[in-house]
């Protein structure tokens, strides 16, 4: 399995990005809800994201913006004129961008099979999320279609609510090494919705044909739910042998921190001290939702929001860490401020897949044309900004299916219109 590698899949922001605050527990985008928003801006900041990524020698892909606003949930819910607003902007919304909950990814060295197996989530806790999945495995299945290779599965069903890779966690050797997967879930009944089922994480292990032995199931600390981190990946971020996390991203920490290393005895834990950067300011900053990569050089960075540079404890701490010698030997800042302000940092934007690239469909993959091509199109058709008032509109939705359409035309994906 040499060929195997880390690819980030990115999701490109849809036209119809905007701040409806749709998400209970997401302390950012309750804080915007109202706001004007940047779609085009949005797009853009996204691309040169992956760009950099691409830039530093790392296989880069992206996921598109699926059909929005949705007939189907427009035709369920009977939407109307004088429908409530939010479940009219739930049709519009462009969570989709946010592919840490597109699916829970288990690459082929993890799996009985020797495939790679993806469950898209069903994200059944919020209404304008519960309606991605079907869309979005019918573009997995069409980027991963190669069944030699990869299975796509069905979600797991709505009893159980699955968020995704947003709660997920790999551990290895390296990324083509057989790994250890870390599982976290949230239990209900505290200020904010626990989106993970437990359920839900254990029956994506057995689907996805891992060895109990290497699976590690923890719960999330409830005071970081009640504080806003809605996933883990907003406390907690893995990669090979690295933990870096938060002191208080976990129930018991002492048994999260036994029971991973008795599955993983290399792991490595860069923990941050609340004394040090408390969890409202990580909540804030995001320092935990960055992208920890292993570059060609073998040393890892940590691609962090722009707002942890303007955040004095985070910025201290980071330098801090670099000047440890300890084994995170880079912090990039990015700026991703459009989705910042949603909710969704660096983390949230892309899905994690092991995978060979001469096995995925070549259209998913990045490439300078391609990205000059897309961000040709976002430039052309993208809403430069769009009011509160506007979502909901007919000439807003002619305007913002038709900039998909563009966008799908020139990746030649028309058959995912």
């Amino acid at each position: 399995m040499s060929g195997l590698v880390e690819i980030n899949f990115d999701g490109i922001v849809g036209p119809t990005h905007n701040y409806a605050g749709l998400s209970p527990g997401n302390i950012a985008s309750a804080s915007h809800r109202g706001d004007a928003s940047f779609p085009r801006a949005a797009a853009l900041q996204g691309v040169a994201k992956m760009r950099r990524n691409m830039e530093r020698g790392l296989a880069q892909g992206f996921l598109l913006p699926l059909p929005r606003p949705n007939p189907a949930l427009l035709r369920d819910l009977a939407i109307g004129p004088n429908t409530d607003r939010a479940l009219v902007a739930a049709a519009w919304s462009a969570s989709a961008m946010w592919t840490a909950n597109a699916a829970t990814v288990s690459p082929a060295p993890d799996t009985a099979d020797g495939r790679c197996h993806l469950t898209p989530a069903n994200l059944v806790t919020m209404v304008h999320r519960g309606q991605e999945w079907r869309d979005t495995q019918a573009q997995l299945k069409v980027a991963f279609g190669d069944t030699r290779h990869f299975e796509v599965h069905d979600a797991i069903p709505p009893s159980f609510g699955d968020e995704g890779a947003a709660n997920h966690m790999r551990l290895c050797d390296s990324h083509d090494a057989p790994g250890v997967e870390v599982f976290v879930y949230g239990r209900p009944g505290g200020r904010f919705p626990a989106r993970q089922h437990e359920q839900a994480s254990r029956a994506v292990a057995r689907l996805h044909g891992l060895d109990p032995a290497r699976c590690v199931f923890v719960e999330q600390n409830p005071t970081a739910i009640a504080a806003g981190a809605f996933h883990n990946d907003v406390v907690a971020v893995a990669n090979q042998n690295v933990l870096f996390t938060h002191e208080l991203a976990f129930a018991d920490r002492k048994d999260a921190y036994e029971a991973i290393f008795a599955a993983f005895p290399r792991i490595h834990v860069v923990e941050v001290p609340a004394s040090a950067v408390s969890l409202e300011e990580a909540i804030r900053t995001y320092l935990f939702n960055a992208q920890l990569l292993t570059l060609p050089s073998g040393e890892m960075a940590l691609v962090v929001p722009s707002e942890c540079q303007d955040s004095a404890s985070v910025w201290a701490w980071c330098e801090s860490m670099l000047a440890s010698n300890g084994p995170i030997r880079h912090v990039i800042p990015v700026d991703v401020r459009q989705s910042m302000a949603n909710g969704g940092g660096p983390a949230c934007l892309r899905l994690r897949v092991v995978a060979d690239p001469a096995t995925v469909d070549a259209r998913f993959l990045l490439d300078d044309m391609k990205a000059q091509r897309i961000e040709s199109v976002i430039a052309a058709h993208w809403p430069a900004r769009i009011e509160p008032e506007q979502v909901g509109s007919d000439e807003l939705a002619k305007v913002v299916i038709e900039a998909r359409e563009a966008l799908l035309s020139v990746l030649s994906l028309d058959e995912l219109a």
